[in-house]
């Protein structure tokens, strides 16, 4: 595996809670928090002299907001993935952050530590929007490249643990998508994904579904 530390700009207008995604960023060894800004300029700037990986960006900036910050990464550095961060559950919101090209949309009131997972995974090729958000429509969420599940990597015993059915809800949920949009994709209730999703996690010996994601994306269990 890459042991390449994930290079992360945060855009935070709130110092303090800036400050406090810095410092937890930092403790951890896979992170590299190359600056923290208060507006979306000056995070550009930086941008031409060294492109992250990662950009976390508030929506409610002054001048520039998150969206068109976002926008503007997408059309400029189209590997860099924009993470936005916010205090609501507005759907315009939501619907316009994907549309300009944003990984995730999560609240703020989510717990950093699993924040950094939620980076990690993104890093890798998910996409993930906070479970509290239930109502992005369906095909909204761009889908991965290749979802043949004859691209599972080698690896027999986890391969063996998972049925076809349990595969096809994890290829979902890397793609970022809620218990109850599943379950209409999969023409099933959301008490029977939720039970998948629970098996899945039991089976990877993950704690939760953003590590379930983490680890199969790690290991390819799903493209």
């Amino acid at each position: 595996m890459d042991n390449k530390k994930i290079k992360i700009y945060i855009i935070e207008d709130y110092i303090l809670t800036r400050i406090s995604y810095v410092k937890h960023f930092e403790a951890d060894e896979q992170l590299e928090v190359l600056g923290n800004f208060g507006t979306a300029e000056e995070c550009l700037s930086a941008m031409e002299k060294e492109p992250a990986d990662i950009v976390m960006i508030d929506l409610g900036l002054p001048t520039m907001n998150g969206i068109q910050a976002t926008k503007y990464l997408k059309e400029k550095y189209p590997s860099t993935k924009s993470i936005i961060l916010t205090s609501h559950e507005d759907e315009n919101e939501i619907m316009a952050s994907i549309a300009c090209g944003a990984r995730g949309y999560i609240l703020k009131e989510m717990p950093l530590e699993k924040i950094s997972e939620i980076i990690k995974a993104i890093n890798i090729g998910a996409y993930f929007f906070d479970e509290k958000i239930e109502h992005i429509p369906l095909g909204t969420i761009p889908e991965p490249k290749s979802t043949n599940f004859d691209n599972l990597y080698d690896t027999p015993e986890l391969k063996n643990r998972l049925t076809e059915r349990e595969l096809e809800v994890l290829r979902l949920l890397v793609q970022g998508k809620t218990n109850p949009e599943i379950a209409k994709e999969l023409f099933v209730s959301a008490n029977t994904v939720k039970a998948h999703v629970g098996s899945i996690i039991t089976k990877l010996e993950v704690s939760d579904r953003v590590q379930a994601v983490v680890k199969a994306l790690q290991l390819r269990l799903v493209k």
